[in-house]
């Protein structure tokens, strides 16, 4: 895993910071970015080193404003399906990629997260904010709805009637408010964001990542099926965890009153 020009990575114990690096451009998803997030993405989840990724922006102004819609534009006067095939499929593919990966992604949200910035936050297993932050859909103003999932995960995230205000009338919505309605787990202090980015991923692995990486497909597979399919989806990742040497351990400690000792750190 390589910093490059539009992408910086820093290491942080077993965590990767992933700083998108356009500040001029308010660090704005142009489709190198999109498509170099996504072959880090596949990097990331075969090294076994790495449990959690901390996704942030450059500078003090932006986590990014969205899409760069400069590129997209001409796509877009191309045909319909250009745009679709260059822009929504590949914006789709990589909120995809980030909501079912096997391992906690959380944004630290440091300033204005418009379009698809707001697409990759709701993607994020969690979200943390700073209190500057601005949440928004602008997509309207442009003629046409949020295109990279916001339609489908925003509804899921805050409600329907909440997510139709958003996507409807295009203004921004501060942290506080984000906090609020559940489009961010919570607000915090600007100098303190990475940090506090950072502690949660080592809260939320600190545990087997074969038991974290099982919790995190339970959810996100099973969150829009009913409750009995969603329940079968709940038993396999069960299964999958109580077949590891880990699980062994940790409830043989349990019983024995002793701390666990996890073997895949």
């Amino acid at each position: 895993m390589t910093s490059t020009a539009n992408l910086l990575i820093d290491r942080e114990g077993p965590h990767l910071v992933l700083t998108l690096n356009r500040p001029a451009k308010l660090n704005a998803l142009d489709y190198a970015l999109i498509d170099r997030l996504m072959a880090e993405l596949a990097a990331i989840e075969r090294d076994p080193t790495v449990r959690a990724i901390v996704l942030t922006g450059a500078g003090e102004r932006a986590f990014s404003a969205g899409a760069d819609i400069a590129g997209f534009a001409d796509d877009l006067a191309a045909s319909p399906e250009t745009a679709r095939r260059e822009f929504v499929d590949r914006g789709q593919a990589l909120t995809r990629r980030l909501e079912a990966f096997p391992k906690p992604v959380i944004a630290a949200v440091n300033g204005l997260a418009f379009g698809g910035g707001c697409e990759v936050v709701e993607a994020c297993a969690l979200a943390l904010a700073a209190p500057h932050a601005r949440f928004a859909k602008p997509e309207i103003a442009l003629g046409f709805p949020p295109p990279f999932g916001g339609t489908q995960r925003l509804p899921r995230h805050v409600g329907r009637k909440r997510a139709l205000e958003m996507v409807l009338g295009g203004d921004a919505i501060d942290a506080a408010r984000a906090a609020e309605i559940g489009l961010i787990n919570r607000v915090v202090e600007t100098g303190a964001l990475l940090d506090a980015a950072l502690a949660l991923a080592a809260r939320l692995t600190r545990h087997s990542m074969v038991a974290v990486s099982a919790a995190l497909r339970a959810v996100n597979r099973g969150l829009n099926l009913p409750i009995d399919e969603a329940l079968q989806v709940e038993a396999a990742q069960f299964m999958i965890a109580a077949a590891s040497q880990d699980a062994r351990d940790a409830t043989r400690a349990f019983v024995e009153k002793r701390v666990a000792r996890v073997n895949d750190r």
